[in-house]
């Protein structure tokens, strides 16, 4: 049983709401007035919902949840604003001040019925997990989690980090590499030195070499002065060469020359400039695989493939899952927002899904529910836009019997589907079929072309 204060000066409406409330089974307390009612919110007595009238005699409801939100013990209670006739700005300023919903009069019984049911779900301490109190600044690169396969990472980075030796990060789109590639620096003797990071898939293939190896002015049009590369600027630092995969073959054999040689020669000038830098290179795609389809090449996957270092899906790492969770709830909170907690049902939501975007996703899915929850703690009913597409993927392409099939026609197959399924998805928008499938806009085009997919 919980119990609710009702503020209201409609004598009819409250009264008749209080005996609903009551037979639910709840406590009621009643006030008529905003003062009457933070006079009583003040006394520390035990409310656990507030039902709250927009217009009152002595001041507006929002003004009373103002107020109600400076209160220690209150912040976190769960309001409920009631008005004759919603607007968008009522609307918006009563959720932006965290109130758990917002209903226009009258209001049925059911519709009552099931907030209080949420509202009682939502409070429930039951998360197995405590919000972290520290280590929550977002400045500082972590690779966050216990599971066994993270650790055995964060071993591997700990003992690559006493080298200067070339890594090459592994792992599915959103598993932290760049994360990573930071960590690797920090703890590096390079640390104080530049960390200098490029994605080879966003960059056009026609101002790669310029990115990377700089130029000199009048090199093309438009080069009006000197500019140093990528390369130049990681100068005694570090160098993250994030998507290598990506990278087309031509500038491959000159990003090949530049490792083994430790020079780069600007565009536009015939004169080497000396080079010390230590090159981390990430992707998402097998390189080795690529390297059998002449894709990528052989001499340059094995110069960056000094120190392998694969990030394991999060799907491998549940024991991470609920952990990371609550971290990206803390640094929502730490930012200025209200701290939210999981429930046991929250929590088993986020241990049944399959995350394809991995710890990216984690992420996304906890600041949105961070800003849209609306109770102080996230329920199952908050991550409802959590859908597992995985499972019935995988089943469908056992059905067509593809775990039967040589590897390279299999994932050809699988790749084709992935493409036409994005481009009916994105109506295709081939650019925004390329984000989907975590690939370049290059790579797509390449993929379309061989499958003659239009």
């Amino acid at each position: 049983m919980s119990t609710i204060l009702i503020v209201d000066d409609d004598d009819a409406f409250r009264e008749s709401l209080a005996e609903t409330i009551a037979d639910l089974g709840h406590s009621i307390v009643q006030a008529t007035s905003g003062k009457a009612a933070l006079a009583h919110l003040k006394r520390d007595e035990p409310v656990d919902c507030l039902f709250l009238d927009l217009r009152l005699p002595d001041m507006n409801g929002i003004e009373v949840l103002e107020q109600v939100r400076t209160m220690t013990s209150r912040q976190n209670l769960a309001v409920v604003v009631l008005t004759g006739f919603a607007t968008s700005d009522n609307t918006i300023h009563a959720m932006r001040l965290g109130a758990f919903d917002h209903l226009t009069k009258p209001v049925g019984r059911s519709t009552i019925a099931d907030l209080l049911h949420k509202i009682s779900a939502s409070e429930r301490t039951v998360s197995t997990v405590a919000p972290p109190t520290d280590h929550v600044d977002d400045r500082v690169p972590r690779l966050l989690g216990n599971s066994e396969a993270l650790r055995d990472v964060q071993k591997q980075i700990g003992r690559a980090a006493t080298s200067d030796s070339t890594v090459l990060i592994t792992g599915e789109t959103g598993t932290g590499k760049e994360v990573a590639a930071r960590v690797l620096h920090d703890a590096s003797k390079r640390k104080d030195r530049p960390f200098v990071a490029i994605n080879c898939a966003a960059i056009p293939e026609d101002l790669l070499e310029s990115e990377l190896f700089g130029h000199v002015k009048g090199a093309f049009t438009g080069a009006i002065s000197d500019r140093p590369g990528r390369f130049i600027q990681a100068n005694g630092g570090t160098l993250f060469l994030d998507e290598i995969g990506d990278l087309p073959l031509s500038m491959q054999a000159k990003l090949l020359r530049a490792i083994q040689e430790r020079v780069v020669t600007p565009v536009g000038s015939d004169k080497p400039l000396p080079i010390d830098v230590r090159i981390v290179a990430a992707t998402h795609r097998d390189l080795a695989q690529e390297v059998v389809q002449r894709t990528f090449r052989g001499d340059l996957f094995y110069r960056l493939n000094v120190i392998p270092v694969m990030l394991p899906p999060l799907r491998e790492r549940p024991a991470d899952i609920i952990p990371l969770a609550s971290h990206f709830l803390a640094i929502t909170a730490a930012g200025g927002g209200p701290l939210k907690s999981l429930s046991a049902s929250a929590e088993a939501r986020l241990l049944s899904h399959a995350w394809p975007g991995n710890v990216r996703e984690l992420r996304n899915a906890m600041e949105r529910v961070a800003a849209l929850a609306r109770g102080a703690q996230v329920t199952d009913d908050d991550l409802a836009f959590l859908v597992n597409a995985t499972p019935a993927l995988l089943a469908s392409d056992m059905s067509a019997g593809l775990l039967d099939l040589p590897l390279p026609e299999a994932i050809e197959r699988l790749e084709r589907a992935s493409i036409e399924r994005a481009l009916t998805q994105t109506a295709g928008n081939r650019a925004e079929a390329a984000r989907k499938l975590g690939i370049s806009r290059q790579s797509l085009y390449t993929k379309l072309a061989a499958y003659k997919l239009g």
